[in-house]
């Protein structure tokens, strides 16, 4: 008997592999072809009508909107939408599909917001399961008393939705995406990064709680302390090992208002410098990014309307026309009692900075207004009917010693203008936060061998190193993001052929160069690619999807694992 269910474990884990099988051998490139009988789905889903016992509904027909995502650019149709109302609508469903066995090629989807990119929220022929339809019926839970504030959420519940409600209890998250409009099952299974990160890790780095709903169906509470292995696997860990129905996200007292100011810079090397001693710096901004922008003329007349000039004069005769130049953007945020020395510290701090001092645009805004500051833009973009188009994005993670290497091979060559999109660049700095104590390293650290302190010790490890999500080796990385929009039925620079192409070749460049990069918001269609990938993670990787998602069952648009069907 022992031997006889090593064999089926053995198989199984072949399967989810997508090896191939034989009673007695089992090999990654062997000629023998598994077994595939299988119930049709039509009949499948027909029995989960009559077996489960939903509290939400199971939907067959206007089902579309679950074959479409933000990156526009793959259509998978579902065989159905599940809309539940409670965490056990999610088990019931999960573990029907996992008790019929490697005998149905049946898959399941979480589908957040949608905004994907790759179709990775989709499941062809399968069921996808509209989170945000779980959000409608949870409510959010704050609790800001002790030394740990943090709010209970639903993983369908919009970030944009939470930040309103914790405004009004005056706490925040700390850490966000540029765009709010996504879940935070969404965001969370893959990092959520952006111009705070810096400061405050990524969102994976600010959870203290998960609820989440293995690929067997089981429930699970889990957290640091308390299973942890799952925790650390869901978080970036791509929907493969279980499916994130709740969210306890740390909170901190927010601020009100936000000084918020771009600057110019015509030399990258100035530019990176610049961007990482504010990474670097204690009492530094609050949020550093920046863009780049490529023979692109009237950059500034844009600005005008949202900031307010320094000096109108010298600014009329910076010319950016035909030049690769670079963006710092950085914002302080304060109370509005602060106001007069918030300015006082802003103008220390810029004048330490190494930017054309013609270019200085700052704007006073609301917290609110800030972080929602890309919907803004996605209305108008909305208004013109250039929302709805296919969006090939790019998104790189690039180590601090070869992004001069990757900006003098890309910029200007494989890209000489930036019409199609705006490119953003700037650093992040792993190992310097202690998302633990939410404090800088002031006591208790060691300077590195470059000056820089650095955090040891137990709570001293900076981003939280054991979730699934990759990132360079290098302590500082640069994200370069290449967020394209492709014109439909264009031949020209602006369709989704010529981005597609450009987008190859920065990738082209990254591998013969060996720059080390990894991709975030990652895409591969075979798993050798996948497996270079997680590098030395993959095999932890693999044994966490055995242990959570033994069939394969949960999110099949990453191309990660495939659901195999066979007669054991």
């Amino acid at each position: 008997m022992l031997k006889r269910n090593n064999l089926i474990v053995k198989i199984l884990m072949a399967l989810i592999l997508g090896y191939h099988f034989d009673k007695n051998k089992i090999s990654s490139g062997s000629n023998f072809a598994a077994s595939t009988t299988y119930f049709p789905h039509h009949e499948t889903i027909t029995t989960l009508v009559k077996e489960l016992k939903l509290e939400g509904d199971l939907e067959f027909d206007n089902i579309h909107h679950a074959s479409k995502d933000f990156g526009n650019r793959y259509h998978h149709l579902p065989a159905a939408v599940l809309y539940p109302k409670s965490v056990y609508d999610i088990s019931s469903l999960i573990k029907y599909v996992y008790q019929m066995g490697p005998t149905s090629g049946l898959t399941i989807a979480p589908r957040g917001h949608g905004h994907s990119l790759e179709g990775q929220s989709q499941a062809h022929q399968g069921v996808v399961i509209d989170m945000e339809s779980l959000a409608q019926s949870q409510d959010m839970h704050f609790h800001i008393k002790g030394e740990k504030p943090f709010v209970d959420v639903s993983a369908g519940a919009l970030w944009i939705n939470i930040l309103k409600e914790s405004l009004q209890n005056g706490y925040a998250p700390k850490s966000w995406t540029d765009y709010l409009h996504l879940t935070v099952g969404g965001t969370l299974s893959n990092a959520g990064i952006s111009g705070q990160a810096f400061r405050h890790g990524p969102q994976i780095n600010n959870v203290y709680d998960l609820q989440v709903v293995t690929g067997t169906g089981q429930v699970v509470t889990c957290s640091e302390d308390m299973n942890s292995d799952l925790f650390s696997s869901v978080l970036g860990g791509l929907g493969q090992f279980g499916i994130i129905t709740r969210a306890q996200i740390a909170l901190e007292p927010a601020p009100n208002m936000v000084k918020w100011i771009r600057v110019l810079y015509t030399d990258f090397i100035t530019f990176t410098s610049d961007q990482e001693q504010l990474i670097t710096s204690n009492g530094s901004f609050d949020y550093v990014e920046g863009f780049v922008l490529i023979n692109r003329t009237g950059i500034l007349n844009n600005w005008r309307s949202s900031f307010n000039i320094k000096d109108a004069v010298q600014a009329n005769r910076f010319f950016s026309k035909g030049k690769t130049v670079f963006c710092l953007e950085i914002s302080k945020y304060y109370k509005q009692e602060d106001a007069e020395a918030i300015d006082q510290k802003i103008e220390t701090l810029l004048s330490k900075l190494n930017y054309n001092e013609s270019t200085l645009f700052i704007s006073e805004v609301s917290y609110l207004e800030f972080l929602d500051r890309v919907h803004v833009s996605e209305l108008k973009l909305q208004e013109k009917g250039l929302w709805d188009v296919p969006h090939p994005w790019l998104n790189l993670l690039v180590p601090k010693s070869k992004i001069h290497r990757f900006a003098n091979e890309v910029f200007g060559k494989i890209l000489t203008d930036t019409s199609n999109g705006p490119i953003l660049i700037y650093p992040v700095d792993k190992s310097r936060f202690n998302p633990f104590t939410n404090e800088w390293a002031n006591s208790g650290c060691i300077l590195s061998e470059m000056g820089r302190v650095k955090l040891f010790g137990q709570n001293g490890n900076g981003w939280k190193t054991k979730t699934s999500m990759v990132t360079p080796k290098e302590d500082i990385f640069y994200l370069v993001a290449f967020l394209s929009s492709a014109m439909p039925s264009s031949n020209g620079t602006d369709g989704l052929e010529y981005i597609l192409g450009q987008n190859k070749r920065i990738l082209e460049v990254c591998e013969t160069a060996n720059l080390e990069t990894k991709q975030y918001l990652p895409h591969y269609t075979i798993q050798e690619d996948w497996k270079k990938h997680f590098g030395s993670q993959w095999e932890d990787f693999v044994r966490r999807k055995f242990t959570y998602d033994p069939l394969a069952i949960l999110t099949p648009g990453q191309r990660i694992f495939k659901k195999a069907i066979s007669i054991l």
